[in-house]
């Protein structure tokens, strides 16, 4: 049940910082905007470690699938195009398709087993499923 108020909980803050992030980079630019994100997040991220028992930061070249370390590198990317996104979509609609989008791959990955994910069989009801989500965003930008 944590579990399940936690991704509530993501998805509210993900919402909350596409609107931020797309105020400041009206007001600045796009990497100068994204920049301050993933810089700021840097900062967030050292004060915790100072307060939750500072793992070895050499652990990380310990990592066995060394592309995984690429996720810093994708959520600069993600940052960049939700700020698109919410601009030219507004927010509702993008975290929309955002949301959507990230089922589906989510999905793909489970299937196919990538990324060191258990493999999972496919199931028609969790393509229903997808597929009453995709029924879901044309009705909601139906005008």
């Amino acid at each position: 049940m944590l579990g399940f108020w936690i991704a509530i909980l993501s998805g509210a803050l993900m919402s909350i910082q596409g609107v931020f992030n797309t105020q400041v980079t009206k007001q600045s630019s796009l990497w100068v905007s994204t920049g301050w994100v993933q810089f700021s997040a840097l900062l967030v991220c050292i004060v915790a470690w100072f307060f939750t028992g500072r793992e070895s930061i050499g652990a990380l070249w310990q990592v066995e699938n060394k592309y995984t370390l690429l996720g810093g590198v994708i959520g600069a990317f993600i940052t960049v195009t939700v700020i698109q996104s919410m601009s030219s979509l507004g927010p509702a609609k993008a975290a929309l398709l955002i949301v959507i989008a990230q089922l589906a791959v989510a999905y793909l990955i489970e299937l196919f087993g990538l990324f060191g994910t258990q493999q999972q069989p496919f199931l028609w009801r969790k393509l229903l499923g997808l597929a009453v989500a995709v029924a879901g965003i044309v009705i909601f930008k139906w005008e």
